[in-house]
């Protein structure tokens, strides 16, 4: 099959069957709600980028496997080149959506499972790597859009998952059968989940012999019989349902998350790729979150460059664009930005070859990439608010703005300056608002803290990584000194 265009790929999702609810009631059509069509639209742009020419090279590749050409999110990375186009193409479409483009997830476990499948059949002489060898290739075929759940809810954080009061705060095996395993438990925070034909499951951390029902990996499709979501409420949310564009500020794309349940739900055999090897379980989490903390030296760099020109444009707006400290905040976030950037090509070009034949990211430089974006998106957007003003929050409605009665006063108070309409004006302040606040802020603000692991996972990583020991031997040897 060739490539989806984005409008096939709405029309494949509007097909599926799945079981998805909001503000307590089930959703019928989940792709025709205004709530969440926003962030269809988002994973439809990693679609309609790939059909034009300009952006092919980035947005595509020839799969090894297949001998195809595949949308690079369905690729397994085959140099230091493919990690470092991986960054760019990220940051492309966080520029083009201003908000999360979801597949970032799947792609990364994709070469997650990849190599530790590998691994794990080297030492067992289970068959993972071939099953999802099979599931790789039938995606790449198909086009298809495949989301990663990693985050389990983990109820007490102080008990191992085996130790919980409730053994459903862990998803894991409850049944084994020759035909394959039952599963039950659930993912939380699940970005693009909703929007995706397939998820890939993977264990939340390392695991222990008394865990091993916990270390289970698997794909099934999200429309599979037990399978549910519940949408998870965002600030500003409901504006998508009024008949507004000025007020959501990104009207046309967005992010969803979900709470996604597995009750019971069978997984055939040839869908499983890991099924009680505990001791491989922190390999794929470990490699999982590498690739993911790299993911965001792109994705919010990009959505961190609207941002920047969004206040730049406030700034013009205002009549402040020529203020010495306006102009020195902009270079501020830029250089804040770009540092994310530089981190994810730095660890993207440090990049090796795993022994499956993927190429992996540098660990350390990815965990130092996302230990920055859990700062300095923060920093950005509180720059941003300051240029933009307190008008960002206080702002009457578009409904107000086209009254008959109100809306001459408000375009006669609210104007900036004189050249400009109040309409763009505050058209500009909602998208800042959005970004910084609002559904966007969901994929921008608050996932730079706890996307892909909060900030206490990398420091412990970058502690591990770190070689220590390594640099007091080279202080010793500078110092001449002998033990």
């Amino acid at each position: 099959m060739a490539l989806m265009t984005g409008e096939q790929y709405i029309e494949s999702i509007r097909k599926m069957n799945m079981e998805v609810y909001m503000f307590g009631k089930r959703i019928e059509s989940p792709v025709d709600d205004p709530i969440l069509r926003p962030s269809l639209n988002s994973v439809r742009m990693t679609y309609d980028l790939a059909q034009m020419p300009e952006y092919q090279d980035l947005m595509t590749t020839i799969s090894p496997y297949t001998h195809e050409r595949i949308n690079r999110f369905t690729h397994i990375h085959q140099s230091a080149e493919d990690l470092v186009k991986k960054v760019k193409m990220q940051r492309l479409l966080g520029q083009k959506t201003a908000s999360c483009f979801q597949r970032c997830v799947g792609m990364d476990a994709f070469n997650a499972v990849f190599s530790t499948t590998y691994e794990t059949d080297r030492k067992y002489g289970t068959h993972y790597h071939d099953n999802f060898r099979a599931f790789m290739e039938y995606v790449q075929k198909n086009d298809l859009t495949v989301d990663g759940a990693m985050t389990d809810p983990k109820g007490d954080r102080s008990k191992a998952p085996h130790a919980q009061d409730d053994p459903d705060m862990f998803l894991h095996i409850v049944e084994r059968r020759s035909d394959g395993i039952v599963v039950r438990g659930a993912k939380a925070h699940q970005t693009g989940v909703l929007n995706s034909h397939e998820v890939i499951v993977m264990p939340t951390q390392a695991m222990r012999a008394e865990d091993a029902d916990y270390a289970v990996s698997f794909a099934v499709p999200m429309d599979t019989p037990g399978v549910s979501m519940i949408i998870g409420r965002q600030s500003c949310d409901t504006r998508k349902r009024e008949n507004t564009t000025m007020d959501v500020g990104n009207s046309e794309f967005g992010g969803v998350e979900a709470l996604t349940i597995f009750h019971d739900v069978f997984v055939p055999n040839e869908r499983v790729f890991l099924s009680g090897e505990y001791d491989f379980a922190g390999m794929m989490v470990e490699r999982f979150a590498g690739y993911h903390r790299q993911s965001y030296g792109g994705c919010k760099v990009g959505v961190g460059d609207v941002l920047i020109g969004a206040a730049a444009v406030a700034a013009d707006y205002n009549g402040a664009a020529k203020a010495s400290h306006v102009k020195d905040k902009l270079i501020e976030m830029i250089h804040l930005n770009e540092t994310l950037y530089s981190c994810g090509i730095a660890c993207s070009s440090e990049g090796h070859r795993t022994e499956s034949g993927n190429y992996i990211i540098d660990l350390l430089l990815a965990n130092v990439c996302k230990q920055n974006v859990t700062r300095f998106p923060y920093e950005i957007v509180r720059l941003a608010e300051d240029i933009a003003g307190g008008l960002v929050v206080t702002a009457p409605s578009e409904a107000d703005f086209r009254d008959p009665k109100l809306g001459p006063i408000i375009d006669k108070y609210l104007r900036g300056s004189s050249s400009v309409s109040t309409e763009n004006r505050l058209r500009i302040l909602r998208l800042i608002e959005n970004l910084a606040l609002g559904t966007a802020a969901v994929g921008y603000r608050t996932e730079s803290m706890h996307g892909a692991g909060s900030p206490q996972a990398q420091r412990i990583m970058i502690s591990r990584q770190g070689n220590l020991e390594q640099k007091k031997a080279l202080a010793k040897a500078i110092a001449h000194i002998q033990e």
